[in-house]
């Protein structure tokens, strides 16, 4: 059965510094015409950082959409033409102050896919060597570490909502006993 929606319009709303907001006309199978909004967002990538004694850094920072303030692996958007991997390691440093050591790169997740074109690449990485955190005029984190136990207790009680967090937890705590 084919599913795909055929473009037949773009129509921008808004261009701004993080997304782009445009509503669109498209063909639906059937030959209907549908009204679809989408945001188009660069993406982004998130990365678990495990420290020599088994630890993982976390960062807590106030979401302002959400009104909030989240505990989240580190994260970050990717610019514009950046690799993934390139992101990951600029953003674990501007938010840590660590480099990251043997990158596994667990693929992709599409958090809200019915109206928004971002993805976020999931990426476990070691604690490399100290550089310094840099973090962006506009950031205000804390730093701190916790187990992956502690992390997906956090997640099963609810206090951790953030679904990069989530999904990467549960992807290592799969991987790590994949390798015993």
């Amino acid at each position: 059965m084919d599913m795909i929606e055929k473009t037949k319009e773009k129509n921008y709303k808004f261009h701004g510094k993080v997304i782009n907001l445009r509503t669109d006309q498209a063909i639906a199978p059937d030959g209907s015409e549908v009204y679809r909004e989408v945001v188009e967002h660069p993406g982004g990538v998130a990365i678990a950082l495990e420290d020599e004694d088994g630890t993982f850094f976390m960062v807590t920072q106030y979401r302002y959409a959400q009104e909030k303030i989240l505990l989240e692996f580190p994260a970050g958007k990717k610019e514009a033409g950046e690799d993934p991997l390139e992101t990951a390691k600029r953003e674990i440093i501007e938010e840590t102050g660590y480099e990251g050591t043997d990158y596994v790169y667990f693929g992709f997740i599409v958090p809200t896919g019915a109206y928004d074109t971002e993805t976020i690449e999931l990426y476990y990485a070691k604690k490399g060597r100290f550089l310094g955190q840099h973090l962006d005029e506009d950031e205000n984190i804390n730093v701190s570490k916790m187990t992956l136990d502690e992390i997906i207790d956090g997640i099963m009680a609810k206090k951790i909502p953030d679904a990069k967090t989530i999904a990467l937890a549960f992807m290592i705590k799969a991987y790590k006993e994949r390798q015993q």
